[in-house]
């Protein structure tokens, strides 16, 4: 990443986006200058960050800003310098590990509090929850800033994150699709999925499709762009049922309090068993077989080895996979234009399936860049100036051109370059709802409580090769489970050392 650095070097990115806007549009949704007091300062935060990703930072959302309101001079500062994290010395064995969010309260609170902060999603509860950020609801009215054409997915989320208000927005989004090889469902007569299907009938259809062995073996789904983690493949499963694997407290396991882990584990071991899905050692084998085949043709090049992309090589018949996925397949597109031994998908998108029970949510969502207001800002009227700008509709038309993310305004979203396909797919459904605040309290008091996963995982394996029944295996992983949950009231550490939380955030 090439850094640019000095104030002409920021005016002049500034300025090459700005020609993009007119100046009436620019106006328009920065609001006049005059409003702000001359030469105010807005500080913003991060919760990550150095002094060498600032350029990017600085041209993605504040050189425009920088530019069209001049007496305005804007601080970016992080909470966690990643220079620091990079050369600090690690934590003891049995020291507490230091909270990253713990000197985001002191950007929040101190004695130059910031004005913005800019938050990853799984943050934004967190923040909300403990008071640090002022509702956003009471300025929107005001303004009568139309939010009116945000997707459902963006806005359903924020409001997820903020017991039903709103404390953020963001101008951008990515979320997941299921992808479909329209040939291989020609080939086999079988009607392609549609949106909304449900799982049962999106897993029918997969094995219909399935079929052949050695390198021309299809599968009929993928539950994620990369393949063969079976017990990840059960998390994207059953994340819209909010199934837990134990209690708020940490204390007790729930994995078999009824029916609804073992019918999942059941499921999906079938799928495997009937090679609709594809575990580790499948791939491994074909891998093998496409290895053979290059020997035999005396051929050095295979385009999807190295990316393990086993959908545009055509052996997979329906994928998950997000928005950025696109782009790999526009370019696979624009190379085989130059490459003949590289075949092109002819493909679409339909929603990501979803149970009965919940219709309307599925897949999981990145909301771009949130942004609020810091309830103890100093400059709080630049702070909303400053958001109504980046989530304006002139910046969503800007925006519009991005590969890898989507404009939270439905009016600007359009597929890529022209291309033809149901972009809808993206935004139709409900986000998945994030982990409860409870969950990730949890995990940071009790970073052991991540072996649960490990446990489960092994226990999962052993179904799936057939050693134990589901419903023995699950049984296991809850006497397993709640032996670890005792040893952590006395060492919350468990056997990580202070390891990572963020399986315990997603596993309760």
């Amino acid at each position: 990443m090439t850094r640019i650095t000095g104030k002409r070097a920021r005016r002049s990115a500034a300025l090459g986006l700005s020609l993009v806007m007119a100046s009436g549009v620019i106006a328009g949704c920065s609001g006049s200058s005059s409003e702000q007091p001359e030469n105010s300062v807005l500080r913003i935060g991060m919760l990550y960050g150095s002094p060498d990703s600032e350029s990017w930072i600085r041209q993605q959302f504040t050189d425009t800003f920088e530019y069209t309101h001049p007496n305005v001079t804007l601080e970016i500062v992080y909470a966690n310098n990643y220079n620091d994290m990079n050369y600090n010395q690690p934590p003891k064995e049995g020291e507490k590990q230091p909270d990253p969010y713990d000197k985001l309260k002191e950007l929040m609170t101190g004695k130059n509090p910031i004005d913005v902060i800019m938050i990853d999603y799984p943050m934004l509860q967190r923040t909300t929850q403990d008071g640090f950020l002022q509702q956003l609801d009471p300025l929107i009215a005001k303004d009568k800033f139309d939010i009116s054409d945000y997707v459902p997915t963006v806005i359903d989320g924020l409001k997820a994150a903020g017991d039903s208000k709103i404390y953020a927005l963001t101008p951008t989004f990515n979320s997941s699709a299921l992808f479909y090889n329209k040939k291989i469902f020609a080939d086999a007569g079988v009607q392609p999925p549609t949106d909304k299907m449900t799982w049962n009938q999106v897993f029918d259809l997969a094995r219909k499709v399935s079929k052949g062995k050695g390198e021309t073996q299809t599968f009929g789904l993928q539950m994620n762009r990369w393949g063969g983690d079976a017990f990840g493949d059960i998390q994207t499963y059953i994340a819209p049922l909010e199934l837990k694997m134990y209690d708020d407290k940490g204390e007790k396991m729930l994995v078999d309090s009824g029916p609804a882990w073992s019918n999942a584990w059941k499921t999906m071991i079938d799928l495997y068993k009937d090679k609709v899905l594809a575990t580790q050692e499948d791939l491994n084998k074909l891998n093998e077989a496409r290895q053979k085949k290059m020997e035999k043709d005396k051929s050095s090049f295979n385009p999807y080895q190295s990316g393990n992309d086993y959908f545009s090589s055509g052996n997979v018949a329906m994928m998950v996979s997000d928005y950025n996925f696109i782009s790999e397949l526009k370019r696979t597109k624009d190379m085989a234009v130059k490459n003949k031994d590289i075949k092109v998908v002819d493909w679409d998108v339909v929603t990501v399936p979803v149970f009965e029970e919940k219709p309307d949510v599925g897949g999981s969502s990145y909301l771009g860049q949130p942004m609020g207001i810091n309830a103890k800002a100093q400059n709080p009227e630049g702070a909303w100036e400053f958001i109504k700008f980046i989530n304006s509709r002139e910046w969503a038309k800007l925006k519009s051109r991005s590969t890898y993310e989507i404009p939270a305004r439905q009016e600007f979203i359009k597929p890529i370059d022209g291309m033809q396909y149901n972009i809808k797919a993206f935004y139709t459904l409900k986000p998945v709802t994030p982990p409860n605040m409870a969950m990730e309290q949890l995990g940071r008091e009790k970073p052991g409580i991540y072996e649960v996963n490990t446990i489960g995982q092994a226990a999962f394996q052993e179904a799936l090769t057939g050693k134990k029944t589901p419903e023995e295996a699950v049984k296991e992983w809850a006497v397993k489970g709640n032996a670890l949950l005792q040893k952590l009231k006395t060492n919350p550490q468990g056997n990580t050392g202070g390891g990572t939380t963020d399986g315990a955030a997603s596993g309760g």
